[in-house]
């Protein structure tokens, strides 16, 4: 299988997955979703390769997921919505379900989906600069994969996730237990590899078997279950059509989502 949308290489142990659809800020389309399970598989399938680091191409980690591309709204009602959901929701969490740890190393816009992909990584460097947010309920969604309240606390988890904050530093999301370290713009790679790099130098057996224990014991204290319940919760969120839902979409189609998010928000203001 040859990539478009993402970029495969290794530098030693450390096998790299790259976001590589500059032109967009890397928004995750059907294509996206397929390639990177395709790469991912292959790091996972060679035993030369202990560490995954991801990364972006261009200006940004991700954007998030690509609503003009197939990432929008079905019209078929909630099935519909239940399938493209639990597609994306598979998604971010091949990352976390995959057998050996990841990094994430993000800079310019980490968002939505693509945080939560960032989340589903065991670590993430960021560089300075970085912007992170949780913006669905200012269009009407849902989270995908809500992994937010089980990598912070639950008062910033709610802050970021009742307001729709797309506008997150990165130095703020390090002092919320989000990101591992913060560096200078243009050396998050650089950072990432380097933590990889540590982890490849441990005993291979006794990282796996240490992660395993983690990821398992957050699954006893209910993670899955939780995730589980918020995509159903997701899947009610996009499936309901009422008179605003109708023309925020009409909108967002007509004139794009920037325009609906001003109407939206015009709306609000009204006394």
């Amino acid at each position: 299988m040859s990539f478009e949308t993402v970029t495969l290489r290794k530098e030693g142990r450390v096998g790299l997955i790259g976001l590589n659809r500059p032109e967009v800020l890397n928004a995750i389309n059907p294509q996206m979703k397929a390639e990177f399970a395709e790469a991912l598989d292959r790091h996972m399938a060679d035993e030369e390769v202990l560490v995954v680091v991801l990364h972006g191409s261009g200006r940004a980690f991700s954007a998030g997921f690509d609503l003009k591309a197939g990432e929008g709204a079905p019209t078929e009602g909630n099935l519909a919505w239940r399938a493209r959901l639990r597609s994306s929701f598979d998604f971010i969490m091949q990352v976390w379900d995959a057998p050996k740890p990841s990094v994430a190393a993000v800079h310019g816009y980490c968002i939505a989906g693509a945080f939560e992909l960032a989340m589903a990584c065991d670590m993430i460097v960021a560089e300075a600069g970085t912007r992170f947010g949780e913006p669905e309920v200012r269009f009407g969604s849902g989270l995908v994969a809500m992994l937010l309240p089980w990598m912070t606390t639950p008062k910033f988890a709610a802050e970021l996730m009742l307001t729709g904050e797309d506008r997150l530093d990165a130095e703020r999301a390090e002092r919320m237990g989000l990101v591992n370290r913060v560096v200078p713009q243009g050396e998050g790679l650089a950072a990432a590899l380097a933590l990889a790099g540590q982890m490849v130098a441990a005993d291979p057996v006794a990282v796996r078997l240490t992660r395993d224990a983690m990821h398992r014991g957050m699954d006893i204290a209910g993670m899955r279950q939780a995730l589980e319940a918020a995509l159903e919760t997701d899947v009610v969120i996009e499936g309901a059509v009422g008179p605003q839902r109708e023309e925020f979409n009409r909108i967002r189609k007509a004139e794009g989502l920037k325009a609906a998010l001003a109407w939206r928000d015009a709306q609000f203001r009204k006394p």
